[in-house]
């Protein structure tokens, strides 16, 4: 994010593969754009969408279909919305959802058994380095153990999900460590803190601020746009650990400056709204570390033990994220504001399991205001229908792999945010004027 009282520079973004030309894709105008692939001879063929307007259907259809719904995800290759049905003994509910445009799947466990299973996870295996999220596209419980799960842990672990019966949950392994990350967007520091700010707001009564990750307004009360420099905000709220990794933080100045975009690296996108992630989407994340990356949201309504105690409500993706990259801006290519870098595993040489804050939980729970849109999609309108920040939500998968879109060039400080995590120099502080450049 940019705003008045930090100078920007152009930033020269090293990207890698074709990682680096999906991030480019956000400053190609028009791309993506939203189709009706249904025609007058084929009314219940799927409907073309894209994510937020699958999103949209998707909690329609929660509402329609009412206990026969079972989670839905965002097909991003069809650009279609597959929605998970327990049918029962009727099959209209599966003819209202391919007459609402959907693409209709089968399968045997409803949201119902799948949050019970997430609600016995909670009750006996709530063990830090582990997370939980449903996974539509496989209709099971993905749970994911950290490097630190070991022993009689893992063991806990193990004989909890076998518990939950067969075909109901899935266990992984991670190489890395689950931790919160210090964050994306431009740096900004408090002592030997350093964490970014997200997504530049407007607070419940008309004054200028900006969001950031939890786990770094709780570490500090005061922040600066410069390392060494004058406080220029003031911690108003924050929420870490419990439910949420967020926080509100005031500009000292009033007449401050702070324009709804963020800065990519010479060029800025402009934000309009907040909105609620679906999986499958496409989302992209800036970090004054790793620069620009992109990737999928894999999952929704996830529940993180950190080490310093355990975080609900997060989105999981495969987007990859280092120390440094904390309270950074998740966003999508048309302008929508979803999330705040939380935490994870990983980095962005072999990828690993990164969390983000929804934004609109957020924004309700602060009573703030972003971009031209409000506050977008309330707390409780999660995508897929499932309520947002409860053990009986998930409409997700756990982990992935994220593949490193950018690096941004300038210094490398060591500087420690609030959590124990050092962090590189902001993205504004790279060499050169040449914008986005595909290197290695």
């Amino acid at each position: 994010m940019s705003h008045k009282r930090i100078p920007k520079r152009k930033a020269a973004i090293a990207v890698g593969g074709v990682v680096a030309l999906g991030a480019a894709a956000i400053l190609l105008p028009n791309a993506n754009a939203s189709q009706d692939g249904a025609s007058d001879n084929a009314a219940t063929a799927p409907k073309t969408l894209k994510a937020t307007d699958a999103s949209d259907l998707a909690s329609q259809l929660a509402g329609l279909l009412g206990d026969a719904f079972a989670g839905s995800y965002y097909d991003g290759d069809k650009q279609q919305l597959v929605v998970n049905v327990v049918p029962g003994d009727d099959n209209n509910v599966i003819v209202q959802a391919k007459k609402a445009g959907a693409t209709v799947r089968e399968v045997d466990n409803s949201m119902t058994e799948l949050a019970a299973g997430k609600r016995t996870l909670k009750a006996e295996a709530t063990i830090p380095g582990t997370s939980w999220a449903v996974d539509p596209r496989t209709n099971k419980i993905l749970v994911t153990a950290d490097s630190t799960v070991t022993g009689e842990n893992w063991d806990r672990l193990e004989s909890t999900v076998r518990g939950l019966g067969s075909g109901m949950a899935t266990i992984k392994k991670s190489e890395g460590t689950f931790r919160t990350f210090a964050s994306g967007g431009d740096a900004i520091f408090s002592g030997g803190a350093r964490c970014s700010l997200g997504f530049n707001v407007t607070a419940d009564d008309g004054a200028p601020a900006f969001l950031t990750a939890g786990h770094c307004a709780v570490a500090a009360d005061e922040w600066s746009d410069a390392q060494n420099g004058g406080p220029i905000a003031t911690v108003d709220q924050a929420v870490f650990p419990g439910e949420g990794d967020f926080g509100l933080v005031r500009y000292d100045d009033p007449a401050t400056d702070a324009p709804s975009d963020v800065d990519v690296g010479g060029q800025t996108v402009q934000i309009t709204e907040a909105a609620e992630a679906a999986v499958g989407q496409e989302v992209f994340r800036m970090g004054s570390t790793t620069g620009l990356a992109d990737g999928q949201v894999l999952g929704l309504d996830a529940t993180v033990n950190y080490p310093e105690g355990t975080v609900t409500g997060l989105i999981q993706t495969d987007v990859c994220a280092e120390p440094g990259d904390s309270g950074g801006s998740m966003f999508t290519q048309d302008g929508l504001a979803i999330g705040l870098t939380s935490g994870g595993s990983g980095d962005c040489t072999v990828g690993g399991e990164t969390f983000f804050q929804p934004v609109t939980t957020a924004l309700a729970a602060v009573g703030a205001t972003l971009g031209e849109g409000g506050a977008g999609a309330g707390a409780d309108d999660r995508t897929g229908g499932e309520e947002a920040g409860g053990e009986d939500a998930g409409a997700g998968e756990g982990a992935g792999t994220g593949d490193q879109a950018g690096e941004v060039g300038g210094e490398e400080a060591g500087q420690d945010d609030g959590a124990g995590y050092g962090a590189g120099q902001g993205a504004e502080d790279g060499a050169g004027d040449e914008g986005l450049t595909e290197t290695h």
